[in-house]
């Protein structure tokens, strides 16, 4: 209705002036108004507008939900590092879950526990901070990947099973891809 409002003002502003006139002198001489094919052409396109815009029956589409199960750790980075930080970490576990993937396809593999597949984790990232806390500057980032990790792997410390080695791989390429979104 507003863009409707605005094309009858401009209307208006174009040719109003001279409308007002014509009519106000067709009256003083005692005649009818005529009307000429611009204004019924600028009378034309304001209903053509008029009618474009009329709000349109029926239900309203559904909105998609967000998965629940997602992670976003967009807007937790913060700071002077936070880009740094986050394309860091999607680095670091982008990478983490190619040594487990691929640990899943040796003979005897080495990460047999899901206490062995955490350690891992905090091993590399307390080697690739260099004995910063990344939890300790990015403690938002730290308690969402926590939340994540325990809704998806699981706090169980045990035996890893293919499924459960699918499931590492798969959370850590999730925060992985939610590191690097993050930066963007």
């Amino acid at each position: 209705m507003i863009a409707l409002a605005l094309v009858a003002v401009a209307v208006y502003a174009l040719a109003g002036p001279q409308i007002v006139e014509r009519v106000k002198a067709a009256w003083a001489a005692g005649k009818r108004p005529t009307i000429d094919g611009r204004h019924v052409a600028a009378a034309a396109l304001i209903v053509a507008a008029a009618i474009s815009l009329a709000p349109r029956g029926g239900k309203p589409q559904p909105v998609p939900q967000p998965d629940a199960g997602a992670v976003s750790l967009r807007g937790k980075f913060i700071g002077p590092k936070a880009a740094d930080d986050a394309q860091m970490l999607s680095a670091l576990l982008a990478e983490l879950a190619d040594c487990i993937e691929r640990d899943g396809t040796l003979t005897d593999p080495r990460l047999k526990t899901g206490v062995a597949l955490d350690d891992l984790r905090i091993a590399a990232r307390e080697a690739r901070m260099r004995g910063e806390s990344l939890g300790t500057r990015q403690p938002a980032v730290k308690d969402a990947i926590h939340s994540y990790l325990d809704r998806v792997v699981g706090t169980s410390g045990g035996p890893v099973t293919p499924e459960s080695r699918r499931a590492w791989v798969s959370a850590f390429r999730d925060l992985s891809d939610a590191a690097a979104e993050a930066t963007q």
